[in-house]
């Protein structure tokens, strides 16, 4: 701590790029990687600090790294194109803090396409601290990159129920896009991730509503609840009667027995 104090402070005295750099770097060997330890205080602090803001699951040296950044701030000049210029350099475990304090950075607008550049990397951890617990793309990323961040969720074998905003930006264009990416699985004898179905009964068409049925019918115990819940967001009348036919789950879901959580990963 006496060391990252001092590094601080020389920050604060000199915010020229290479002495930002020059602490960035050393912050895990300096400070270990250890998980940051919060009580539920330091997580209701966050939340009032910065709202939708989730402080669970960083390390040590992702926070020290994200504060020293919140200190570089507050220099003169553009915070994001020091940013910029800090992660084109930057190693895996710097590009993971780097993403994971979008949401506390300033001037937020000017960071998507920084942040987007994050969703094409081949690097989960990096994809994932932009995409999981992480508001910042719910709140700034356009439709066509939001569409393009769930479905790389998918087609990484990564899960989709961290992400933050995820049952309040579903949209037509992203749950049509779900079913062809369904369609492509099942075509090349793949199996298709049960979460892929949470946003698309509210938008299903008649085909869509077959692709459940079939799931519902075929799929395995996680698959079958999938649909279920699906089908039960649809409005069309043979989404009803298809889950009509199964009572078990119909009534689980009307009594809010089995939700989205049950059919996590």
């Amino acid at each position: 701590m006496a060391w990252f104090e001092g590094k601080r402070a020389e920050l604060i005295g000199d915010f020229a790029p290479r002495v930002l750099t020059a602490a960035f770097g050393p912050v895990p060997r300096r400070m270990g990687k250890a998980d940051l330890s919060l009580e539920p205080a330091d997580l209701a602090a966050a939340e009032t600090a910065r709202p939708g803001w989730r402080a669970g699951g960083l390390t040590v040296d992702q926070a020290a790294r994200i504060v020293l950044l919140l200190d570089a701030a507050n220099a003169a000049g553009s915070f994001t194109e020091r940013l910029k210029s800090l992660a084109a350099t930057a190693d895996v475990g710097e590009l993971i803090a780097i993403y994971k304090g979008l949401p506390l950075y300033p001037e937020p607008a000017t960071l998507v396409p920084l942040a987007t550049e994050g969703l094409r990397t081949a690097m989960r951890g990096v994809f994932e601290a932009v995409a999981h617990q992480n508001p910042f793309a719910a709140e700034h990323f356009p439709q066509s990159a939001w569409n393009h961040m769930v479905l790389k969720a998918l087609f990484i074998d990564s899960v989709l129920y961290p992400i933050v905003g995820l049952d309040q930006r579903w949209n037509e264009e992203l749950a049509k896009i779900l079913v062809d990416y369904a369609h492509e699985r099942w075509a090349a004898h793949r199996p298709v991730a049960s979460e892929l179905w949470r946003g698309v009964g509210r938008f299903a068409d008649a085909a869509a509503v077959a692709d459940l049925v079939r799931v519902l019918t075929d799929g395995d115990e996680r698959e079958q609840k999938a649909a279920a819940l699906a089908l039960s967001e649809s409005r069309r009348p043979e989404a009803a009667v298809a889950l009509g036919r199964r009572r078990d789950l119909a009534d689980a879901v009307a009594a809010g027995d089995m939700t989205w959580s049950d059919v996590r990963g």
